[in-house]
């Protein structure tokens, strides 16, 4: 084929293809467009519908607005209502007050003219009678006051004279009931705390051939014992046994165990007896440290002095009327922490007041004045807490309370000494009690039963209704115990109660 043909072929071939690219793109541009429309047709008619939901929403809202709006405005209008009924009546009710007190002022008005009028009367009749008793009298207005008044000056010194003699019988009997108590303060201090199992400490020994080597040549070896120990030694009175008599408790205790020891090693003389005792002291006072360590635990007082706790463990070997001392703190102690935690007291100060209150104890043997107060002072050399201080001195009420711990720890000591079976009593003095109880009670009239309970801390008086009333019950509640208190001694205090019943019986035929 010539050159000429292939060239007009190929741009043939070309046009062609062109053409076709052309109507390819103008189809492909149809198909795009036709394709848009469609989409903006949806995307309008989507339009269209959220509109419609945009509408109907925004109609119901304000359908719900309105709707609130006017229950609103009803719940207001209805508010409003009783507002001014609630008005309404209070009006109507100050107009009824008002006419009420309207009449009462008019009724109260004319009351006083009435009265008015009969005190005028009054007063005309009072003149007409102080003119006819000056007339049968033979005196004068102003004469009879005189004397009136003169009357009444003398009823008044007559009465303040009975007054002074009864001042001065009840301070009689308030000085000599401080004098009693002064008395027993200073017997209970030097001997009334301690019985007779209390002086005295029994050492058995294996025989009595063992008296003689403790009594020794020309009793050397007992006159070393009672001067090292301080305690004094019956060797004749109980077989195959030594008696430690001595005030001291843990002097008695020395030489007890000092002797005990002595006797179990069998080499009793002087130089013996002095090694032996000093090491039972120093032993003592170990087991006193200990003991006052102890109590503090027990007690739950923490952070005592050593000294304290030295003069504490002291009161081991201490007792008051049978009750172990150092018991009786411990037990004050925790009774004091339980009062002040039910009345709201500090706790920490009740307890420690409570655990130290008889430290002068310790001492008060060797120390002049009452153990409180002792106490007290030892207290407070020590560093301990001025309101513990005053709870130690103001137990007995040497000296004035001044805080409610003092008052808490007071109660907890009465509690833990007077409670039944704290202190020891024999049983001849205790039935005995009772019964001089029981007999002073029945020897007054009308008394048709008595009962003593309560360990004898409560006496219980049945009369006799038709011979007692209630007045004479009350007379004999005061007079039986007035008797009690002239004739019989007790510890702590006795409850009297009279009982006078009647009964109405009768019967259904």
């Amino acid at each position: 084929m010539p050159d000429s043909t292939v060239v007009v072929v190929a741009g043939a071939a070309l046009i062609i293809g062109i053409a076709i690219g052309y109507l390819f793109r103008r189809f492909l541009a149809a198909g795009s467009v036709k394709h848009a429309e469609g989409y903006a047709e949806r995307l309008m008619a989507e339009a269209r519908a959220k509109q419609k939901e945009i509408v109907l929403e925004g109609k119901d809202d304000a359908l719900k607005a309105q709707r609130a709006a006017e229950e609103d405005a009803r719940e207001k209008r209805a508010d409003l209502q009783r507002q001014e009924r609630l008005l309404l009546d209070r009006a109507e009710g100050l107009d009824r007050k008002v006419e009420s007190l309207e009449r009462r002022e008019v009724a109260f008005e004319e009351r006083q003219r009435d009265v008015e009028a009969e005190k005028a009367r009054l007063a005309e009749l009072q003149q007409q009678q102080i003119l006819e008793l000056e007339r049968v009298s033979g005196l004068t207005a102003s004469e009879a006051r005189q004397s009136l008044i003169q009357l009444i000056v003398d009823e008044a010194q007559a009465e303040a004279h009975q007054k002074v003699r009864e001042i001065e019988r009840n301070a009689v009997e308030e000085g000599e009931e401080h004098a009693r108590r002064v008395l027993t303060t200073v017997m209970q201090r030097i001997a009334a705390d301690h019985t007779s199992e209390a002086t005295v400490t029994v050492v058995p020994l294996p025989s009595e051939e063992m008296k003689g080597r403790i009594i020794g040549r020309e009793g050397r070896n007992i006159r070393a014992l009672e001067q090292a120990t301080g305690v004094d030694l019956i060797i004749d009175d109980t077989p195959e046994a030594v008696v430690l008599s001595g005030f001291d408790p843990v002097r008695r205790e020395v030489a007890r165990m000092a002797l005990t020891k002595l006797v179990s090693d069998g080499r009793i003389h002087p130089g013996r007896i002095e090694e032996t005792v000093a090491k039972c002291r120093a032993e003592i006072e170990v087991v006193m440290r200990q003991a006052g360590e102890q109590a503090a635990y027990d007690a739950g007082v923490p952070g005592l002095h050593p000294e304290l706790i030295k003069l504490l463990g002291r009161l081991k070997y201490r007792t008051s009327y049978g009750q172990n001392v150092l018991n009786h703190c411990v037990e004050t102690a925790r009774l004091s922490g339980l009062l002040a935690a039910e009345i709201g007291a500090n706790i920490p100060e009740s307890k420690k007041g409570g655990l130290l209150h008889d430290i002068g104890k310790a001492i008060d043997h060797e120390v002049d004045g009452p153990h409180a107060l002792i106490g007290g002072e030892i207290a407070k050399r020590y560093g301990v807490n001025p309101v513990v201080c005053n709870c130690i001195a103001a137990h007995h009420q040497e000296v004035e309370q001044e805080s409610t711990e003092a008052t808490v720890v007071q109660i907890a000591d009465a509690i833990s000494a007077s409670r039944p079976g704290a202190r020891g009593e024999s049983l001849d003095n205790y039935v005995k009690r009772l019964d001089d109880l029981q007999q002073i009670a029945l020897a007054f009239p009308g008394v048709e039963r008595c009962y003593a309970i309560q360990a004898g801390r409560e006496i219980r008086i049945l009369v006799r209704p038709e011979e007692m009333d209630d007045m004479a019950s009350s007379r004999l509640a005061r007079d039986v115990v007035k008797k009690i208190e002239e004739q019989l001694q007790y510890p702590g205090q006795i409850k009297v109660t009279v009982i006078r019943e009647t009964r109405a019986v009768d019967y259904a035929r």
